[in-house]
């Protein structure tokens, strides 16, 4: 069978369960997924790439290919995005300006962005960032916008407002909104006595950054959470309480990270109850094993809780989702690809429930059908839907993906 055929026969299954499967893929086409670029280079950037990294951020392993200028890291991603369905879009941190200059963290300005605009406009890309809050000198201390020392705060927050102008030019440039995400390694590895003052140093210095002015048609702010980080394992200033109190009070997105939490936590829970008191999610989707560790997105129970969150009660159009893990242990464009794939793929089997039947049937007190339903669902054909949804997409279908990665691992990385 081909795989239109192999499609047509699941759409009639579906179709019983009163699934509309084209109805499906078009609402997935619609959905983009911010992808990391620092997947593609270990979180190195090209200001300070000798510098080590800071903030509990590690990478481990050493794959051969590693991007080391954003030419490179460019080449990689359109390869990558090649691999994957949809229209998607592309994250960047501070660190990754393309300049020859020799330029301070506190001095970035748009210009210094211009080589990432010029190749996202072609592609009809958007662009997300992040200021680089980490491997840094001016956070040697395990402080940065809520350090004690005023001189230290008063460079983060420098930065913090040139990264909120260079988003504002992202978005005003490509014609989409630039989210641009504020996350701090800030916290104490053993336990301190004054819980509450670097938390309001964090919160004033905050109001610092957005109180330079930038406009809402081009920009979103978001804040970002953390339980525990490795040098902060007793006291994280951002915690998730903190975070979620100032994106409230203050009108901005909040970020949650499927990491940045008590490994008995899962986001897919927290995403409903964000949203009654926030206008736009920010989600950072990765792969925590045992702690924020990072991991490659895999097709797994909590990566396809996320997704039915987000569909079920149509709450897609409110949250940006972006991937947020790095690998340099296996082929780092491979990485690229199987996680945005697999997000994909979790967005159009969330919209391949007969979701209103399903509430009606929980409404009704039936948890016996529920269950069934949900249950029998799992072993519904899914993959031809999205076989032929690839196809439809001109990108390969299956595993055939991997033999292209391959030959462009002889062709391009092994010669780096």
């Amino acid at each position: 069978m081909t795989t239109y055929e192999r499609y047509q026969a699941a759409k009639a299954i579906y179709r019983e369960m009163g699934v509309d499967t084209d109805a499906a893929i078009e609402a997935v086409k619609k959905i983009p997924i911010s992808m990391h670029c620092w997947q593609g280079d270990d979180v190195l950037g090209f200001l300070t790439p000798d510098v080590a990294l800071s903030g509990g951020i590690q990478t481990t392993g050493n794959y051969p290919g590693r991007a080391r200028t954003a030419e490179e890291l460019r080449r990689d991603m359109d390869f990558a995005m090649k691999m994957i369905p949809g229209k998607h879009r592309v994250n960047l941190h501070a660190i990754y300006a393309d300049t020859d200059e020799k330029v301070e963290l506190t001095d970035l300005e748009p210009r210094h962005f211009a080589t990432w605009v010029d190749w996202a406009k072609e592609r009809g890309l958007g662009l997300d960032f992040n200021p680089t809050c980490f491997s840094h000198p001016m956070a040697a201390s395990g402080f940065t916008i809520s350090s004690p020392d005023k001189t230290v705060r008063d460079f983060w927050v420098k930065h913090c407002q040139a990264s909120r102008k260079i988003s504002e030019y992202f978005g005003k440039s490509l014609g989409t909104k630039s989210v641009m995400n504020l996350w701090f390694p800030d916290g104490y590895k053993d336990i301190p006595v004054d819980r509450e003052a670097p938390r309001y140093r964090m919160m004033t210095a905050l109001d610092e950054v957005l109180s330079v002015p930038v406009d809402p048609k081009y920009h979103i702010d978001a804040l970002e959470s953390k339980v525990f980080g490795i040098g902060a394992e007793s006291y994280t200033v951002g915690s998730h309480e903190f975070s979620y109190g100032y994106a409230m009070s203050r009108g901005i997105a909040y970020c949650l990270d499927a990491g940045h939490f008590h490994p008995t936590e899962v986001i897919s829970d927290k995403i409903s109850s964000v949203l009654l008191y926030t206008k736009e999610l920010l989600l950072h989707v990765s792969r925590p094993v045992r702690w924020d560790s990072d991991h490659v997105v895999i097709l797994d129970d909590e990566l396809n809780a996320i997704a039915q969150a987000l569909v079920r009660t149509n709450l897609v159009e409110r949250t940006h989702i972006g991937l947020d893990y790095f690998d340099a242990s296996i082929n780092r464009v491979a990485a690229w690809v199987i996680g945005t794939r697999n997000m994909c793929k979790a967005l159009l089997k969330a919209y391949l429930e007969p979701t209103e039947t399903l509430k009606k049937i929980e409404v009704e007190g039936d948890y016996t059908t529920r269950l069934a339903l949900v249950e029998e669902l799992k072993s519904y054909p899914f993959g031809a839907v999205w076989d032929y949804y690839c196809e439809q997409m001109g990108v390969p279908v299956r595993d055939a993906w991997l033999a292209d990665v391959k030959q462009y691992e002889k062709d391009v990385l092994s010669q780096r």
